[in-house]
């Protein structure tokens, strides 16, 4: 029996694949392609920014493999699994990329390096990468629908986990994988998923590896299951099956993720953060820039209580102690107490505002140390991403302001001309010049029009 004509089970899997395989160019909406499209600006711009930090430069020292493929921003070659990894990470590392309200996923800095090292590997045009980008999004976005706050739970990384199985989709549209294919390459993946959040406890560097792992991991089983290798057909929702591993308080509903496949499109439904942090902290540091716009002053305040989703407590204010003194940059990301704090003494939140100098600063400690949360049983977490805070003054004055969404997100979104800021941005931190960030910028603009193999080289250093 040939690879082909192996039956394809009757699973969620095979849905999915089918879908896929049968999936064209002409089929994705003009609003996902728009989205697709800001999903590469910004992932890109993110992978420039991260470029010369010791994260990266420790990741590329120890990774053994050459080829032809780029990793955005450095002089050598790299093979596709290597590319992959380098960017998912670079784009992943700052805790700047784009993510998704339902259960915050981050697609771009999985699936954009995973497609773009395929592409530039197996001469695949812009034309179908952009159509594996908006695919592979689009998988792991209806994920995040199907795992909410499941995966989390149980203490695993939701873009790490659901990124192995978008990436393996948005590499499978980009090179033409059959519905069979398709089925083991989900198969595998699923062996392939991991990620754990133990980085919450000493604000280590594992989290910002878990979008490149993905990334290369999903190109991996692409290949591997395009070549036959045979994997479960019910990976997702088979007893020893991914949500089952990885979610175990969930009863699956699989609807989200197979109902109505090419008529309704989440991944038109991105949100792009406008602060270096995690994700459900933006809207407080929103109200925090209120309060201060209000003429209130730090040395004013008492005490800061926020109504918050229960769902967000283990990962952003607890432990409280640790979360009121981050101790490494990266960790302050994950502290809304932080998060806050330098929000309201710099009024933004971006790369500049998490070093070794600002976590440290006795200003932004002492207003932090005054900040804490109630749970709020009826917060929309993870439907909606909220903001909100009730802050006493010394003389007894109260001031209590909400945000009722995430400024970035769908239900306020941010335009293509300020995703083309942030991004220019950021590369501009990464040590690039306004005319090289505008050349990657117009190509990140146009490559999905490309009938040509897509090609990164003359961005490589």
């Amino acid at each position: 029996m040939t690879i082909e004509d192996r039956p394809i089970p009757d699973t969620v899997s095979a849905t999915l694949s089918r879908w896929l395989a049968a999936l064209e160019p002409a089929e994705v909406p003009d609003a996902v392609k728009a989205a697709s499209i800001d999903t590469v600006i910004d992932t890109t711009g993110l992978c420039i920014a991260a470029r010369n930090t010791d994260y990266v430069r420790a990741l590329i020292a120890g990774w053994d493999g050459e080829g032809g493929c780029t990793a955005l921003g450095h002089g050598a070659g790299f093979g596709a699994t290597g590319a992959a990894m380098i960017n998912g990470t670079a784009a992943h590392g700052e805790d700047f990329d784009n993510t998704f309200e339902g259960c915050p996923v981050h697609s771009g800095a999985v699936v954009v390096p995973a497609v773009f090292a395929a592409a530039e590997r197996y001469g695949v045009s812009g034309a179908k990468a952009l159509t594996g980008i908006a695919a592979g999004i689009e998988v792991m976005c209806r994920l995040g629908l199907v795992a909410q706050k499941g995966i989390h739970s149980a203490g695993f990384h939701p873009t790490a986990v659901l990124g192995a199985m978008g990436a393996t989709a948005g590499v499978g549209v980009a090179l033409g994988l059959t519905g069979r294919q398709f089925v083991d390459a989900f198969g595998v993946a699923g062996s392939m998923a991991s990620g754990i959040i133990e980085y919450l406890a000493d604000g280590s560097w594992t989290k910002r590896m878990h979008a490149g792992w993905a990334a290369s991991s999903g190109l991996r089983a692409a290949l591997m299951g395009k070549a036959g290798f045979s994997g479960p057909g019910t990976v997702f929702e088979g007893t020893h099956g991914l949500f089952h591993s990885f979610a175990p308080s969930l009863d699956p509903d699989f609807s989200p993720l197979t109902g109505a496949l090419g008529e309704r499109w989440q991944g038109a439904n991105l949100a792009f953060k406008p602060y270096a942090c995690g994700t459900m902290a933006q809207p407080y540091i929103d109200c925090a820039i209120e309060l201060k716009e209000r003429g209130v002053e730090a040395a004013d305040i008492t005490r800061i209580v926020c109504e918050v989703g229960e769902g967000t407590v283990h990962r952003l204010w607890e432990p409280l102690a640790l979360k009121h003194a981050p101790p490494t940059p990266y960790g302050a990301k994950f502290s809304t107490p932080y998060c806050m704090a330098v929000g309201f003494v710099d009024g933004d939140a971006g790369l500049a505002q998490f070093t070794d100098a600002k976590i440290a600063d006795p200003a932004i400690l002492t207003l932090a140390a005054k900040i804490g949360y109630e749970i709020d049983p009826d917060n929309a977490y993870p439907a909606n991403f909220t903001g909100h805070l009730h802050a006493t003054l010394k003389d007894g004055t109260v001031h209590e302001i909400r945000r009722g969404q995430m400024r970035g997100g769908a239900r306020a979104p941010l335009s293509r001309a300020d995703l083309v800021a942030k991004a220019k941005k950021n590369m501009a931190y990464g040590g690039w010049d306004e005319a090289r960030a505008e050349r990657l910028i117009a190509f990140c603009q146009g490559f999905g029009d490309d009938a040509q193999p897509l090609t990164l080289a003359e961005f490589a250093a």
